[in-house]
């Protein structure tokens, strides 16, 4: 399965209650496995858990711990990027080089990096004292 098409139908199970956004994530391991997350709405809307979170969440769940590619898509009239916070997990398990494409349900595509979605990320070089 495509990234692309383990994306697309993760979409169609996400929970979206509140939003009806709803948004699907697959992500390549670097054992060329893939992991796919949905996000999920609740009605205290900070305690839902975006697409790319639940990917990566599959990803550690199943003993891997490096991302090699991305792809997320929602029904909306462009591209849709990962919020702050997920552009973060992804760099936590990413290179910045990584190859991130952002879709529309709708087909239209644009190709990014981790590095772009996120120039100047926080990393462990941060904590080197600690």
């Amino acid at each position: 399965m495509t990234l692309k098409d383990a994306a697309l139908s993760v979409r169609e199970k996400a929970y979206a209650p509140y939003s009806n956004f709803k948004v699907g994530a697959a992500i390549r391991s670097a054992s060329g496995e893939v992991f796919a997350g949905c996000n999920v709405e609740n009605v205290a809307y900070p305690e839902g858990t975006c697409a790319e979170a639940g990917a990566i969440a599959a990803m550690v769940a199943a003993g891997e711990q490096s991302l090699a590619e991305v792809y997320v898509v929602a029904s909306s009239p462009q591209p849709v990027p990962p919020c702050g916070g997920c552009r973060q997990k992804l760099a936590e398990f990413g290179k910045r080089d990584v190859k991130v494409t952002l879709a529309c349900v709708d087909g239209a595509e644009l190709e990014t990096t981790i590095g772009d979605l996120l120039p100047g990320a926080f990393d462990a070089s941060h904590m080197a004292d600690v």
